[in-house]
């Protein structure tokens, strides 16, 4: 080994050339994974050697560059070179008013490669190995000047050596430094991202339900950015905290990390489904940097801007703090929004119960209509969030907006404020879970415009409440009763069944509901539907709350009070997203086998327990008719509300058939990914490649046909034929 060999090898221990001497070379290739270096051609370059002169040059066909008669010692290569031309989104993302990005030729290559390893692992041996002196695998971070706006640093099996770097003083601060008289090859890593895959159709599509499902769980999670109080004095921040809203997208995603842990207490993998794109197509988080964005200089004290305070709300401890967090994120498609539900007990448990309604101020004329005051007040909070945020990035994107029980009913209410604002023309699309109601008929006619899917799943007890009974005051129910929402959901029961009815224009539920409804189709055989019921009886197990209200004079929902029993069904780790996964396996198979989302063995189950109901309502009803014209007066109103719901399990009833008859289409599983079937397939492969996603759950499945009429009645019976048995409203939803 010759001297310089052994000083290159220890710098740190090695002495400074006395006598810097010149004559010496140093080539270089950049590749990709794949061993070419075709996709690097013609970049500009720049060359800094141990004595500070400066050569430059431009790569040729093969990516490959030589500088000649340079002083003894490493060199330094740099491709900083800034990207001019006018492709979109990079034209956009340089030229942008807030946080302009620095984007240089060589990080619009790097977009343009594609991983060797479908899951980004790096590589452990490249075909351009074979003529190269010196390998050595590096990111675009390693040859700019500016990193903030890139993903964090992987490992990889051939780091760089950064004792070069040490022995070229301050020539070596920049770059990637590379041994005189050897051929030296980079493999650049790939600048690819994962997002999850969102439809920005308008149509439903079980795609959207699922994704959006864990988009909803991760609100619950703190941003997650490190230091996170200001004045941030460090030079950058990071997002270790796991899981955390900054870590999924200012973090993993971007270093193609396949995560699906949304909440702590997670132990089973929901994965989303994720989509190979160009790093510059990612879901952003905003990059930190004082000395390129004034607006981040620690001298702005409370006023800096940083990552979290763009992306984030969290306005507990604060001055008239309504303790709601959200997180907002874009990219050149779209802007997602997600608000959390109900997590800090205390505080949440009262904003719940707040249900007193104030006139809807976006509101105009006769739609105005009023709302429920303490989710309201949240969605004013997240309204102000996000319009800051439309300032900096909307460029004409789609609104996705989602969220999870009293999030829901933020994101209802603040959906609504976006539609109606003047500033901005946005097209939104809206995905709720478990929501109670946020406001009353005259809101819900006024929003109808508003596309918004509204999933119930199960016997969740929340979406019952507020009942539509109530416009309730704070002193009336007191603490007390306020703090039965501390135990949620058995003490939604215990609220809703102690408050007294007070005038008001009825509570009502807005957006299309989609209902998971697990089937029990006798012995140890069940199945699923996601189906569309016309009426809140299948949804509730309450068959007119009106009409109880007007008999009794109070409330009276044994229905509901039952239904806390259920309570898991509302928990989004163990029961949405589980049945939207579910939903989603089964549109999945529906599609392949070019079949309905219903069989006939569920509609004819589904359908008699139907017929049943409507016995029930009808009894009910002519019960009342036969009390005579003394109680005429009173039960009239009740009576007509029991006509009514009669009518909603006939709407239902029809629903149900047209499910049935209905095959299922491209767009109602993938939505605007039904157009790419290209694309589609790569990461439907990525997915299916997780061993979670392959388990036969029969939730997620079609149950097979039965054999005989005698196991087609005891499967729709649940029971074998001739055994007793009663069926009613609260044994089938």
């Amino acid at each position: 080994m010759s001297t310089l060999d052994e000083e290159l090898k220890h710098p740190l221990n090695s002495r400074m050339f006395t006598c810097p001497a010149q004559g010496k070379w140093t080539s270089f290739q950049l590749v990709n994974e794949m061993g070419e270096g075709q996709p690097y051609a013609g970049l500009a370059y720049e060359v800094i050697d141990t004595e500070g002169h400066t050569y430059k040059g431009k790569l040729d066909a093969t990516g490959t560059g030589k500088v000649e008669n340079h002083f003894a010692g490493p060199i330094a290569l740099i491709l900083a070179s800034e990207y001019i031309g006018t492709t979109i989104p990079y034209k956009d993302l340089k030229q942008r008013k807030h946080y302009p990005l620095p984007i240089t030729e060589l990080q619009v290559r790097a977009e343009q490669t594609r991983y060797f390893h479908k899951d980004g692992s790096r590589t452990q041996s490249n075909p351009a190995q074979a003529c190269a002196d010196i390998f050595c695998q590096v990111e675009v971070r390693h040859l700019v000047d500016h990193v903030a706006h890139l993903p964090p640093e992987v490992e990889c099996h051939f780091p760089l050596n950064h004792g070069w770097a040490t022995l070229m003083r301050e020539y070596g601060k920049h770059g990637v430094c590379l041994l005189p008289n050897k051929h030296n090859v980079l493999e650049v890593r790939p600048l690819r991202a994962l997002r999850p895959m969102l439809s920005t159709d308008s149509q439903f599509c079980a795609l959207n339900l699922y994704q959006l499902a864990i988009m909803a769980t991760l609100s619950y999670n703190q941003f997650g950015q490190a230091p996170d109080k200001t004045p941030i004095r460090d030079k950058k921040v990071s997002f270790p905290q796991k899981p955390s809203v900054g870590n999924w997208f200012g973090d993993a995603l971007g270093k193609f990390d396949e995560i699906w842990k949304a909440d702590p207490a997670q132990s089973k993998a929901y994965y989303p489904l994720y989509e190979d794109v160009p790093y510059s197509k990612r879901l952003e988080v905003v990059p930190f940097d004082p000395d390129l964005y004034p607006v981040n200089s620690p001298d702005l004290e409370e006023k800096q801007e940083h990552p979290a305070s763009i992306h984030f709300l969290d306005d507990r401890n604060q001055i008239d703090n309504t303790d709601t967090q959200a997180f907002i994120t874009h990219n050149d498609e779209l802007v997602l929004i997600s608000v959390r539900g109900t997590n800090e007990k205390f505080a949440d448990g009262l904003r719940d119960a707040d249900a007193l309604q104030v006139p809807f101020e976006q509101g105009t004329g006769k739609d105005k209509g009023k709302v429920h005051r303490g989710f309201y007040e949240a969605a004013l909070k997240v309204y102000e969030l996000t319009i800051n945020y439309l300032d900096k990035f909307f460029t004409g994107q789609k609104l996705i907006i989602c969220g999870h029980s009293l999030g829901g009913a933020i994101t209802l209410l603040l959906s609504e404020m976006l539609r109606r604002q003047k500033e901005y023309e946005v097209d939104i699309v809206l995905y709720t879970y478990g929501a109670p109601r946020a406001a009353d008929a005259t809101f819900v006619k006024g929003a109808a415009d508003l596309v918004h899917y509204r999933m119930v799943n199960h016997n969740d007890p929340v979406p019952s409440v507020p009942g539509t009974w109530m416009n309730t005051k704070t002193s009336v129910y007191a603490t007390g009763a306020a703090l039965t929402f501390l135990n949620v959901p058995a003490g939604l029961a215990v609220f809703s069944a102690g408050i007294t009815n007070l005038s008001g224009e009825p509570y009502e539920h807005h957006g299309k509901l989609r209902h998971f409804f697990p089937v029990e189709l006798g012995g140890k055989e069940k199945s699923s539907i996601l189906w569309e019921p016309g009426c809140d009886t299948i949804t509730q197990h309450a068959a007119c709350s009106l009409a109880v209200q007007q008999i009794n004079g109070l409330p009276n929902r044994p229905g509901l009070i039952s239904q806390f029993f259920h309570g898991g069904n509302h928990s989004m780790v163990g029961g949405y997203i589980p049945s939207c996964w579910a939903a989603f396996k089964r549109a999945q198979e529906s599609l392949k086998l070019k079949s309905s989302l219903v069989t006939d063995r569920e509609f004819d189950f589904v359908d008699g327990a139907l017929m049943r109901i409507t016995e029930q309502l009808r009894s009910k009803r002519n019960d009342l008719r036969g009390r005579g014209d003394k109680y005429r007066e009173t039960h009239e109103p009740a009576v007509d509300a029991f006509n009514r719901e009669v009518d909603k399990v006939r709407e239902t009833r029809d629903r149900l058939a047209t499910v049935h008859k209905d095959k299922v289409d491209g767009a109602k599983v993938y939505g605007s990914f039904s157009q790419q079937p290209e694309v589609l397939a790569d990461n439907l492969l990525r997915w299916e490649a997780h061993p979670e996603n392959r388990v036969a759950e029969q939730l997620a499945m079609a149950p097979p046909a039965v054999e005989s009429d005698h196991e087609l009645f005891a499967s729709i019976l649940g029971r074998p034929i001739g055994a007793p048995h009663m069926l009613d409203i609260d044994s089938i939803a």
